[in-house]
């Protein structure tokens, strides 16, 4: 099996522009690369322009992943509690003053 390439957003840029000029079968057999990957750099270069042809990671750290997760649960626990607290305050100030419990 071979090694998998990694190309810079120039060598991606050059492969586009010769696809324009000589067509995508011919261009694919000279750089030894596959449709599917030239139309993939097309679709993302027409949608996102040249920072669509950076290289984008899936995969992360799982202890980075584990972080992030803690964060959105931390900070959903934070939105519902200001929340409540929001909600508490309005009642209190809807509640006439000589009604309040002591």
């Amino acid at each position: 099996m071979s090694k998998r390439r990694t190309f810079s957003i120039e060598e991606k840029l050059f492969v586009l522009r010769e696809v324009e000029e000589n067509g995508i079968t011919e261009t694919c057999r000279r750089h030894d690369l596959s449709h599917s990957v030239v139309n993939r750099w097309r679709k993302k270069f027409e949608s996102d322009g040249v920072d669509g042809l950076t290289p984008g990671y899936g995969k992360a750290d799982p202890q980075v992943r584990k972080l992030e997760d803690e964060n959105k649960r931390l900070k959903k626990i934070i939105g519902d509690l200001k929340l409540e607290l929001e909600i508490k305050s309005e009642l209190l100030k809807k509640t006439p003053i000589g009604t309040r419990r002591r």
